[in-house]
Parts: structure tokens; sequence; C-alpha cells
């Protein structure tokens, strides 16, 4: 059997339990925008005037989620399968896959290492069906139009099929390139802010993704303020730049559909892949376990480190138990979790853990055996952003904190409600099933996220009962308890991770 008709197979068959439609709805469009590291408190009339505008028009989400780990390219992934890590195998901005490399993390941020996992894995790099793939069975089609990494950009529709990726730096299929440099020009360099790559793919969006046979889903991915928040800091002058910059590429969205009438056959869905935080680490997880002799060094496979996903030799019970011990006593360490103790279990089977399910980090294949969180704190910034996170840099995301957890979700359209506010939760997993339903069109079963359908104008007030609670665990070591708690939200069977938070108590000497 060839590899297209395996992949169709594939396809068939993780689609089982869907009633195709005839009725699928192609009235209305969708365009979905992700702004990179955007934090809600950047919405403001002075930074994003027409960001904020835009809010107050549509539908606000206010208790919407990142995906844990709260970085790019597991979000690009989460949002376009609808579907956590658990589910669609992308486990961080870095992956172990050691059949491609024994030794070393893969980079996800470049498509040339994603297509090595889909070589090394029969053409399974996504182990869940894509938004794009759901669309094209049902004869639709997606493009997607990213100024930032190639890999962020493959992730959001990687079987790119009848649809197409236009990224800076990659253009999928390869037959479009001449078409659109000759359109709009080449493609300029990157910059910081990276305005005129903004600009460019805003031009490629305007001409190609909607013209009168454009697809039914266009996504468009800006790389800012993501670059210069991490290189400068959070509310430096270059990142306040770059956020006014993207925010003038979204006017100039919103001026377009105006002027083509389209704004009221046009619904569009705002997010971003994570929040920010800025950092004050010093010590990273695999320096650490060099200095305490658990890994020989960086090139060494007894211990490797992918990001804080760390895969131990053989699984050797011994040594991930001692690895979490010592993770424990370091205040610079957050939360760590390891595999269930039993299955479905939220706690860890190592002792002051909790478990991979709970965070929907349980995929059977790919997950590690240890997954380690850097500490955090409410402290403010020099320009009175508040969270720090003890991991090492300038300024980022990645970690558990509520300042990286919690995101903006912007929607407005035909399909939404007006100046309406959502206290309900959703995640960047709830966005393929929302862009579905819209459309009429079934989800794939391997789609476990929800309906955000309390912001849709079609229905009624809110109904659903939001059900709050903290899971806890504890151990001591050498004398010192370490406590986890998970912050957890369930709106009925969905589950949404709020933040997680360590605390450390020493015990007081009595004398004796």
């Amino acid at each position: 059997m060839t590899r297209m008709k395996k992949n169709s197979l594939i396809i068939i068959i993780l689609m089982i339990g869907m009633q195709v439609t005839a009725q699928i709805d192609t009235s209305v469009k969708t365009l979905i925008v992700f702004f990179d590291g955007l934090r809600p408190d950047y919405i403001t009339p002075e930074l994003m005037p027409n960001v904020y505008a835009f809010s107050k028009r549509g539908s606000y989400g206010k208790k919407h989620h990142s995906v844990f780990p709260t970085v790019t390219r597991v979000n690009s992934s989460s949002y376009s399968t609808g579907s956590y890590p658990g589910t669609n195998g992308i486990m961080g901005n870095t992956v172990y896959f050691p059949q491609v490399n024994p030794v070393k993390g893969l980079n996800t941020g470049d498509a040339s290492e994603l297509n090595k996992i889909a070589i090394a894995t029969n053409d399974r790099l996504l182990t869940s069906v894509s938004l794009g793939e759901a669309l094209e069975t049902v004869g639709q089609r997606m493009m997607v139009f990213s100024s930032g990494s190639s890999g962020q950009a493959l992730l959001q529709n990687h079987k790119v099929g009848n649809g197409a990726i236009v990224n800076t730096s990659m253009i999928l299929p390869a037959s479009l390139k001449e078409q659109l440099v000759n359109a709009l020009g080449p493609i300029p360099p990157n910059g910081k802010p990276n305005s005129a790559q903004h600009k460019w793919i805003t031009d490629a969006l305007l001409k190609f993704g909607f013209a009168k046979n454009g697809p039914l889903v266009n996504a468009i991915w800006y790389s800012d303020p993501d670059g210069a928040a991490h290189s400068d800091g959070i509310g430096s002058p270059a990142a306040n730049a770059s956020i006014k910059s993207v925010d003038e590429q979204f006017g100039r969205i919103i001026q377009t559909l105006d002027e083509k009438g389209l704004t009221n056959r046009t619904n569009i869905i705002i997010s971003t892949d994570h929040g920010f935080v800025t950092k004050a680490g010093k010590l990273g997880v695999a320096d650490f376990l060099i200095q305490k002799g658990f890994k020989k060094d960086k090139e060494s496979d007894d211990i490797v480190a992918a990001e804080g996903a760390l895969y131990v030799k053989d699984h050797d019970p011994s040594v991930i138990k001692k690895v979490v011990a010592a993770l424990q006593l370091e205040e610079w360490v957050g939360a760590i979790f390891t595999k269930a103790d039993k299955a479905g279990s939220m706690k860890g089977w190592v002792p002051g853990t909790l478990s991979f399910d709970a965070i929907h980090w349980n995929h059977t294949e790919r997950a590690a055996d240890i997954l380690v969180d850097e500490n955090w704190n409410d402290a403010k910034n020099n320009t009175g952003y508040a969270g720090t996170s003890y991991a090492r840099g300038v300024a980022g995301h990645g970690g558990f904190s509520p300042y990286e957890v919690h995101i903006a979700l912007l929607a407005s359209g035909p399909s939404f409600k007006k100046s309406f506010e959502g206290n309900l939760p959703t995640s960047n997993v709830d966005i393929a099933p929302t862009v579905l339903a819209i459309h009429r069109i079934p989800a794939p079963v391997t789609m476990k996220g929800r309906v955000f359908a309390e912001l849709l104008a079609n229905a009624k007030s809110q109904q659903a009962a939001v059900k709050q609670e903290k899971v806890e665990t504890s151990t001591v070591v050498e004398g010192i308890t370490y406590k986890l708690s998970l912050d957890v939200s369930t709106v009925g069977k969905y589950r949404y991770i709020n933040y997680a938070k360590t605390e450390r108590i020493t015990q007081q000497s009595t004398g004796k």
C-alpha cells in the first residue's frame, strides 16, 4: 500500500464516528489570528487600539488558557488539532525522538526537523487529525500565513493538502512562491520589531486568503510581541513597538474586510500561544543534572533533557526517584510531574509529584519519565508587569504560572455574540472544534476540546456550572516538605489547568 493510501486510510479511521453532513455552512468564513506572546494586559487603547476596539464589539473569553507546556509549537499543534500533547504528540518546543537523534532533542521551530520526525514515524508527526484535514475531508481548505518559525507554521496545517502555508521562511506548495513574490515583492528580512515581515504576510492574506475563491478558513500568526519581549523584556520600548506593529496590521485586516463588504460574512477568532514572564533564573535543568552527577555531559544518553522533559535511560525507576528528590530540594524548581500511579490518577507514581494525566501530557509513546517546571512568583519587573520565573534569560514563557497560562480569547463576526464577556473556562484546544461547529462540519474523534457555545450568537446564556478544585500532593526530602498544588477548573468533562504552585517548608529543629 502506498504512503498516500495509508494516510488516507488513517484519516478515515480516525474520523470514524463523524457523520458528514451535506449542510456545510459556507455562507460565512473564518479567520484565526494569533499574536505570539500576547499578554491580556497588552490590550489597551494605547498599545493596541485596533485589537482593543475589536474586544469591545464582540465576545471576550475572560478565562482562556494556553496549553501546558506554555510554548509556541505545543499551542500551534494543540489549536490546530483541538487536542492536548497527550493526544497530538507534540510534547514541547524541543522534543525527543531517539530514532532521529538518541542523545539530543529536536527543535520543532524548524520544519526540516519536523520532517525528520515524520519520516521516522511513518508520517505520524501529529497523532491526531488536524483542522486542515477535517476541512479537506468535506472538500474545504485552510491557508496559513505566518511571520514566525517554519515549524510553528507547519504544525498549523501539517499535511497542507489542498491548502497552503505562506511563511516568511517556507512556502508550501513551493510552486506558490513565484506567484506570491510576483504579486507582493520579495520576502523582507527579519527585524526587531518584525514589522516588514508582518506587513508582507498581511498583504498575502489580504490578496490570496481573502480572494473570491479563497479558503473557508484562514489563519495568520504574527511572531511579535514574542520576539522583542524575549530579547528586551516585557514593557521595553522594543516590545511596545512590536505590539503596536502587529496591531497596525490587524487594523489593516479590519479595514480591508470593511472595504470588501466582508465584515458581516467573516468570523474572526483571536488568541495567542502563551503569556509572558520576566526571568530571574541562573541554572537550567540539564546543567543541574550534570552538576549532581545524574548526567555525564550534554551529549550523554543516560538522561536526555528536552527542555523540562527528562528521558531516563531504560526508564530506571531508582534513577527517576533520585532525580525527582534532588529537584524537589531546589528553590528554583517548581512543579514536577511523572506518570500516573494508576490509570486516570491525578497523582504521579513518584512521591510528591502530580501525574501527566492531570495535565493532558500522557502520550503513550512520547511522554518523558519526568516533566519539570521552573518556580515562579508575583514579582513585578522594572516596567510594572507582574510575573517572574526562575527560568534563565531576560523574559519568556513555558511555565505553569497564571501569567503564562492566562491568555485572551476574542471573537467577533456573524456567529458570535456582540459586546459579551464569557466567564466559562476555554482553551486553545477549543478553537478547532468551535470553527468546525460554526461551519457545521463534524469534529474528528481525536479532538478533545469543546465548542465554546456560550460565545455563539445562537446560544442561550451560560448554563454550565464550573467546578473549582485544588489537587495537592507532598513529600518530605531531607527534612524539607515539598508541597505541590494544581489549580483546576472543570466544565462537564472538560478540565482546564489554571496554574501549578509549589511550596517548601523547612522543619524546625526541636533541639532534641
